[in-house]
């Protein structure tokens, strides 16, 4: 049966808060105070990934901005402004680039259908595809092929992370910050660090 309107949606919320506010009566008050958080998500808009509940951490903790197939684009004024107020205004120390397994999006950039509008978004994945074109053809299993790819558009999006004018002109000035690249499978909830943290002078492993 279709709702007619999203009355229940609101009565989920008034339960939710009563809870929140029975388990911690300070805790809407703290955290309309101010945020601080340390980490800035920047994935998926996939449903099925929320950011707050895979790390397990409550509102205020995480600044977060999702897109389809976690995209970071130099022409995205509206990442970018994310990425420059998390950096130079609450000062995060850690942007995390997280992709997964099964992403629509990338997906879809393996194919030649029409897709419409979103198919100029796409073209970004696509390029992803051209760039590592020889690792891929390697892949014969197409789900492999697909996995492959959705780990390999997490390692170019951190580096146009790393490669934006906010990120880079924060690390001359010395700032605390740090850019990782993980993946999270929505089969079994886990998430997979790539291995590819940096802090602008070295890569790490750690």
């Amino acid at each position: 049966m279709t709702q007619k309107n999203l009355d229940f949606l609101i009565k989920k919320n008034r339960s939710w808060a009563e809870r929140i506010k029975d388990y911690n009566p300070k805790f809407f008050t703290e955290l309309s105070e101010q945020q601080k958080p340390d980490y800035l998500w920047i994935g998926c808009a996939d449903s099925r990934v929320p950011a707050n509940q895979i790390i397990d951490l409550p509102p205020g903790e995480v600044f977060v901005h999702r897109n389809i197939a976690n995209m970071i684009v130099h022409s995205d004024l509206n990442c970018l402004s994310v990425i420059q107020y998390a950096v130079e205004i609450l000062k995060v120390k850690h942007i995390i680039v997280c992709g997964h397994y099964g992403c629509g999006g990338v997906k879809a950039s393996m194919s030649d259908e029409n897709h419409g509008l979103i198919d100029n978004w796409l073209q970004h994945i696509k390029d992803v595809h051209r760039l590592h074109q020889e690792e891929l053809a390697v892949v014969k299993d197409e789900e492999e092929k697909f996995n492959l790819l959705c780990e390999l558009n997490v390692i170019e999006q951190v580096a146009n992370v790393c490669n934006s004018t906010i990120v880079k002109n924060a690390w001359e000035r010395g700032e605390e910050l740090s850019v990782h690249g993980w993946i999270y499978s929505i089969q079994n909830g886990l998430l997979q660090d790539l291995r590819l943290q940096t802090n602008g002078q070295m890569q790490s492993s750690e």
